[in-house]
């Protein structure tokens, strides 16, 4: 669709002209989808499966053919007589930017509407600079993607995970800024994205978007019950329900870090106990006392001991490192069987680099489930770990705006228009965003220009 027709919010004129009345929306919203999730490629499976006439599905077709949200070029396998077009999601009608904030690392990343990503990259970050260094970093990179991919389509959707429980409703569009850091508060950040790049903004918790990474990508089947665990400093976990996120009603749900649990006489928070700062200690204490060889050489060189040197002196087969791998895995363990006594899931994955970097902690958070929770809850469960890395976050965060783009009653707000950007909604939230920026307390810097692309080390599939 040319940038004249999406900017108007119309759609361009062919023979068959698509229908501007509300009347069409929910039969164009149900093949859309039908065609999107695949669950329909030809217009004799859509007929069928989604109840409509003929003559409904040939129009609404022809209507989003002109939208350029679907195309029937291709031809599929012919089963006796001649060979049905084939009907498919454009995915390249828009673009979605994404990004994870964490305390030590910034991902940004271009996904189609697919959520299948385009191009990513990823750098060191301290989340403890002023807000305003972050959102200009933020941006310049956001520029530095789209002009890197070379592509003409309009952003739809901007997905940003934190590392902080995000308090918004699920469903509807922010036009404010939520509170998610203490650094962060009185920062008009989704106010600032939004008016910059002209499209609406998610968030979520950086837990829940690489949960659906995981769904999505990973090695879980999509219509799972599961339960994702990562660990690091924090300790949270994501649950999936029969395919969804769920948030809890402040979107806090998943603190499992907070939750007491007893190690040699001590009492505290999981994350305390058995986190990776906790780890590290033990490393480091282990190292000095000259319990670990393995640490011990490190610590000579005067490097500084880390959760990823224990976990790797512990794969390496230092008995000290496995006993602290040990410790801290039994102890998530005791956790992660309770909840899965109650939530019987089918697969539980745990993440974060200690995680991921070695199969002690694994084997002990496997151990303790299964010698702990009921033997119809262990059956069949999968107790894996995760190999999607730092990826996981932009994945699951694609997936979220995607999911959110295409959600039935936001979809029918603006089929007709060809564009999210042409909805009624959004619309109204750009002008309120354009407000609250215009308020001389809420005035903001101009943009930097993008970071040259030899700065920058990125890793990418352009398609």
């Amino acid at each position: 669709m040319s940038r004249a027709a999406e900017t108007n919010g119309s759609v361009r004129g062919t023979k068959g002209r698509p229908r501007n009345s509300d009347g069409a929306a929910p039969s164009l919203t149900k093949i859309l989808n039908l065609v999107r999730t695949g669950q329909a490629t030809t217009r004799q499976e859509i007929e069928r499966t989604s109840e409509l006439g003929r003559a409904i599905v040939t129009d609404r077709l022809t209507t989003l053919t002109a939208l350029d949200l679907v195309d029937e070029s291709e031809l599929g396998v012919a089963t006796g007589g001649r060979a049905p077009r084939l009907v498919r999601f454009n995915a390249n009608a828009g673009l979605v930017l994404v990004a994870t904030l964490d305390q030590t690392a910034l991902g940004v990343a271009l996904s189609d509407l697919s959520g299948k990503l385009l191009t990513e990259h990823h750098e060191a970050l301290d989340l403890n600079a002023p807000a305003e260094d972050t959102m200009s970093r933020l941006e310049s990179l956001f520029e530095w993607i789209l002009e890197k991919s070379a592509r003409t389509q309009k952003v739809w959707g901007i997905g940003i995970s934190v590392p902080a429980p995000v308090q918004t409703p699920s469903g509807g569009l922010l036009s404010t800024s939520p509170p998610i850091l203490p650094a962060w508060d009185g920062t008009a950040y989704v106010e600032r994205l939004i008016q910059t790049f002209k499209a609406p903004v998610w968030l979520r918790s950086s837990v829940g978007t690489m949960a659906m990474g995981e769904l999505h990508d990973g090695e879980v089947p999509p219509d799972s019950t599961m339960l994702f665990v990562k660990i690091g400093k924090r300790i949270g976990a994501g649950l999936v329900v029969d395919g969804k996120l769920y948030r809890g009603a402040q979107g806090a749900a998943g603190l499992i870090g907070q939750l007491p649990v007893a190690s040699d006489g001590l009492t505290g928070p999981l994350e305390l106990l058995a986190g990776s700062d906790t780890i590290a200690q033990a490393g480091r204490s282990a190292a000095k006392e000259g319990e670990s060889p393995y640490l011990a050489e490190i610590l000579a060189r005067g490097g500084e001991i880390t959760s990823i040197d224990v976990g790797q002196a512990a794969q390496a087969g230092d008995v000290t490192a496995m006993e602290v791998m040990s410790r801290s895995g039994r102890l998530i363990g005791h956790v992660v069987a309770a909840l899965a006594n109650m939530l019987n899931p089918s697969h539980i994955v745990l993440s974060g680099s200690v995680a991921q970097t070695n199969d002690i902690l694994l084997a002990a958070v496997r151990e303790v489930v299964y010698g702990e929770s009921h033997p119809l809850v262990t059956r069949d469960l999968r107790i894996t770990a995760s190999r999607l890395g730092s990826s996981a976050g932009l994945i699951g965060g694609a997936a979220v705006v995607v999911d959110a783009l295409f959600a039935t009653e936001f979809l029918r707000s603006w089929i007709t228009k060809g564009s999210p950007l042409g909805a009624p909604k959004f619309e109204k939230v750009i002008e309120v965003t354009r407000a609250a920026l215009a308020h001389p307390e809420a005035d903001t810097p101009d943009i930097p220009s993008p970071p040259r692309k030899t700065d920058l080390r990125s890793k990418g599939n352009d398609a």
